[in-house]
């Protein structure tokens, strides 16, 4: 599927509401599979990475129920999933494997965990070396997947993760559920806290200092009942699209506004864009507003240390804002994108290259000359971010995105929530 993008003849313009967060969908439902009870989710998110999770859960024995937008979870409790011993698909959900394996190890289950042949490339020892070192029996296969877990009783730990991730902290903190005795986390920096705000929301002991986390076993988890925030990961598309055609101003309702996810929001503004947030309230234990961008003159910035894991998902939609902005964006101490779901520097830079944009690659950033896009044909490579951020700058020149299918696994509500806006 090739995707272009009209040209903006005038500002955007108008106020939407987003599906879901993903990263608090895929959450969600493996959580309320853990707990005691039936699970409401309201704003449940229906796309290719969220059906993964979803998915994997059913052939594990926990069947769930999506119908408008609201997911319907009996869940199992912290036992063995009734189907121990499946192979649980994963799709090319890297969260989804990731996050279930600790569910998998902490409930002393078994299974194979696999996916497609882009997630078997996706390092996995990350999670697997932690997880023997509390006791669990896994095999990776080259460190990859499959994964292949087998029941075993885990111990507490004190344990300190090489890199900041939420994925793997997310893992180590749903194992540690089952553990004998706590596990303490320490990280080097400042990774997104999702699954202790929702484990504090279901009853479980977290406790939090700085960069520290001590996670204590539990004997069960409350059931879930709430309305998932809309995904900053998503709306970031939709502001760039605002930040970069002159005379717009966008709304985007009721979106999650966690601290470890906004980043973006700071970027934009470091860039000149006005950004104004209204209606703060709380779901799930998670921070929510309504995000107002008014486009204003873009300049470059430089985005290192903590600010890169803060949007770490979201530059290929900076790296689009940067290609209008006056001067250089540099980007520093973001290595981690070249272990998404495709090298997202080399990637980043090729696209931009093809549309003509001035992009120079170094090992953990990238460099982008505003001013010089032309247009032309980019390529996805299986990246939905990728396909977003070429697609947005087809508002200021002709682009067309191809591959741009991938969109259906994390936003297929993109174009047309776009074009509302046109």
């Amino acid at each position: 599927m090739t995707l272009t993008l009209a040209s903006a003849n005038r500002p955007l313009q108008g106020r939407v509401s987003l599906p879901g967060d993903k990263s608090l969908a895929h959450r969600a439902a493996l959580f309320a599979a853990l707990a005691e009870g039936v699970s409401t989710v309201r704003n449940y998110p229906d796309s290719g990475v969220t059906r993964a999770m979803r998915g994997a859960l059913e052939a594990l024995g926990v069947p769930s129920r999506l119908e408008g937008g609201v997911l319907t979870l009996a869940g199992n409790g912290l036992r063995p999933f009734p189907r121990s011993g499946a192979v649980a698909p994963c799709g090319n959900s890297a969260t989804t494997i990731r996050l279930l394996a600790g569910a998998v190890a902490g409930t002393r289950s078994s299974a194979v965990l696999d996916g497609s042949e882009g997630l078997r490339k996706r390092p996995m020892d990350r999670i697997a070396e932690p997880l023997r070192l509390m006791g669990a029996d896994v095999a990776t296969t080259d460190g990859r997947a499959p994964i292949t877990i087998s029941p075993a009783p885990l111990h507490g730990m004190d344990y300190t993760l090489p890199v900041a991730s939420a994925q793997v902290k997310s893992c180590l903190e749903l194992a540690a559920l089952g553990a004998d005795a706590p596990v303490t986390l320490h990280e080097p920096g400042p990774s997104r806290d999702h699954t202790a705000r929702m484990f504090r929301a279901m009853g479980a002991t977290v406790v939090s200092a700085g960069l520290t986390e001590t996670v204590h076993p539990a004997t069960s988890l409350k059931p879930l009942d709430g309305t998932l925030p809309g995904d900053i990961s998503s709306a970031a598309f939709l502001l760039a699209a605002a930040a970069i055609v002159p005379g717009s101003r966008v709304t985007v309702s009721g979106v999650g506004l966690n601290p470890t996810r906004t980043g973006v929001l700071d970027v934009l503004s470091a860039m000149g864009a006005h950004i104004s947030v209204a209606s703060l309230r709380e779901e799930f234990g998670e921070p929510v507003g309504d995000v107002t961008l008014e486009a204003a003159p873009l300049h470059g910035v430089e985005i290192a240390g903590d600010l890169v894991v803060r949007s770490i998902d979201e530059f290929p939609a900076l790296a689009a804002v940067a290609a209008f902005a006056e001067g250089e964006t540099v980007v520093r101490e973001a290595e981690e994108l070249r272990y998404k779901e495709t090298d997202r520097i080399a990637a980043i830079v090729a696209q931009l290259g093809a549309l003509g944009v001035e992009a120079e690659e170094r090992p953990d950033g990238f460099t982008v000359r505003g001013g010089t896009l032309k247009g032309g044909t980019a390529r996805a490579n299986g990246d939905h971010r990728l396909a977003m951020s070429m697609a947005v700058c087809g508002l200021r020149a002709p682009v067309s995105v191809e591959g741009a299918e991938i969109l259906n696994e994390s936003f297929p509500e993109f174009e047309p929530l776009l074009s509302s806006l046109m």
